[in-house]
């Protein structure tokens, strides 16, 4: 007899389910709303400081691990007989610290695309129903009720892993929060590359042009000085050739970053990584450029190309 065909493997369920929330626009209206809230809010200096500028990368990553953290380990204590007052303080520390780490969280969930941002509020509806659990765990716990509160913990983890899984796929299969210009120094060649006359850049105005299919943004300013960056934004690629030429920076259209133009650093947020940036020449009325590294200027390393094995 002969086999029947094998029918090919299904589609992951999980993912066709976050797949079609990135889709789904039902709460697009609530989404707007709240962006709008979150925009408001009169941080100051601080957005930048909770975006995690400073740091070089985002900085709600990082806090969400004291609440996660004091949660698991308040769920093994619970079981173990007789670790009610660790396992307590424990719920209350998580609780604390899940304020500010969920303030980061929305301050750069309100600077995301709408597919990010559907996924987002999923990931954060998650977390506030574990909040409500280990509130609600707390109390009871307060009042005598251990059982009770070690029950609503352990349900109360269980949406942190709903949330966690969540967050991965923001992260990782919708790239939220990484550096969208990081693979510039790996593509760019080494030397220096001919981009066009210099009369092809008006003064002040930003254009576009492309390095070994790299879009490059080149603004000359009215002096004479020739200024070159990766073209899209570092935040979400946004096209910094269509942004606004200023004080010696450029602000990206979609999100608000600022890069200063003679070293692509990043002024302000919600970029936390700088834009690859080259040095400039002119030689017989055309503009050359060469990627430099962000740590002094430096010519690029010549790049590395790997062979297949026989």
């Amino acid at each position: 007899m002969s086999e029947s065909p094998r029918r090919p493997p299904g589609r992951n369920r999980v993912v066709s389910l976050l797949d079609r929330l990135e889709r789904e626009p039902a709460a697009d209206k609530v989404i707007e709303v709240l962006r709008s809230g979150v925009r408001a809010l009169p941080l100051g200096r601080g957005r930048d400081v909770l975006h995690g500028r400073w740091l070089g990368h985002p900085l709600h990553p990082l806090m969400v691990q004291v609440p996660i953290g004091s949660w698991m380990s308040a769920a093994v204590l619970d079981l173990r007989p007789g670790r009610s007052r660790e396992s307590r303080l424990l719920v209350g520390l998580g609780l604390v610290a899940a304020a500010p780490a969920a303030l980061a969280g929305w301050v750069d969930w309100a600077e995301l695309h709408r597919q990010q941002q559907r996924v987002g509020l999923a990931h954060a509806l998650s977390n506030i129903a574990a909040v409500g659990l280990y509130a609600t765990s707390l109390g009871c716990r307060v009042r005598g009720r251990e059982a009770a509160g070690r029950a609503y913990g352990f349900l109360g983890l269980t949406a942190v892993g709903v949330g966690g899984m969540l967050g991965g796929h923001l992260a990782y299969r919708q790239a939220s929060g990484a550096n969208h210009a990081e693979e510039v120094p790996h593509v760019v060649t080494e030397g220096w590359h001919r981009v066009g006359a210099v009369a092809d850049f008006p003064a002040g105005e930003p254009v576009r042009r492309s390095v070994d299919d790299v879009p490059v943004l080149v603004v000359r300013e009215p002096g004479g000085q020739v200024h070159a960056l990766a073209e899209r934004c570092s935040h979400l690629a946004g096209p910094l050739a269509e942004g606004t030429v200023a004080d010696g920076c450029v602000r990206c259209p979609w999100h608000g970053s600022v890069f200063r133009l003679s070293d692509g650093w990043n002024v302000s947020g919600p970029a936390t990584a700088p834009q690859p940036s080259f040095e400039t020449r002119i030689i017989d009325g055309y503009v050359e450029v060469r990627l430099r590294h962000q740590d002094g200027g430096r010519p690029a390393r010549k790049r590395i190309t790997h062979t297949a094995r026989p």
